[in-house]
């Protein structure tokens, strides 16, 4: 009789046994699932944020150059026009990071380093430990008892 239910036991651990593994799998999918649709949405906002910029940027440039150009034609100083070259780069930096096809250069490059170059990525001293990231929460707690918090 011992020996039926030990089996039974067996059967029955190894069937939770598969059942905890799908669990975490679905858990690690949706994980996966919210870093991306989080990336994108910060993505998006980063391109929204840079396309603000750029109108912002394009509207003192348009000033800039109806104040530089006025002054040029009543002085007819060269000097006058020389701020619009930076002004111009500025702009048309912002326009290709906004509408144009930089993020998607920006990308490609970065999948090149991690491709080729994946040694510059490496964290220094290595990927965090349970054991050292421990060690920091029990470095903390001692200070705060070495250095209470003022009331």
């Amino acid at each position: 009789m011992g020996g039926f239910i030990s089996i039974n036991l067996e059967e029955n651990y190894k069937r939770n046994e598969r059942f905890l593994q799908s669990l975490n799998e679905i858990a690690m999918e949706r994980q996966i699932q919210l870093q991306y649709q989080l990336q994108e949405r910060y993505k998006a906002l980063e391109i929204a944020r840079n396309r603000d910029i750029f109108l912002w940027l394009s509207a003192f440039n348009v000033t800039a150059a109806a104040g530089l150009l006025t002054g040029f034609r009543r002085t007819k100083r060269s000097y006058l026009l020389i701020p619009l070259v930076p002004l111009t780069f500025v702009n048309l930096y912002y326009w290709d990071l906004g509408y144009g096809n930089k993020v998607h250069r920006i990308r490609m490059e970065a999948e090149h380093i991690m491709s080729h170059e994946a040694d510059a990525l490496e964290l220094p001293c290595g990927l965090p430990t349970p054991s050292s990231v421990d060690q920091g929460r029990m470095d903390v707690e001692e200070k705060k008892k070495i250095h209470p918090p003022m009331p």
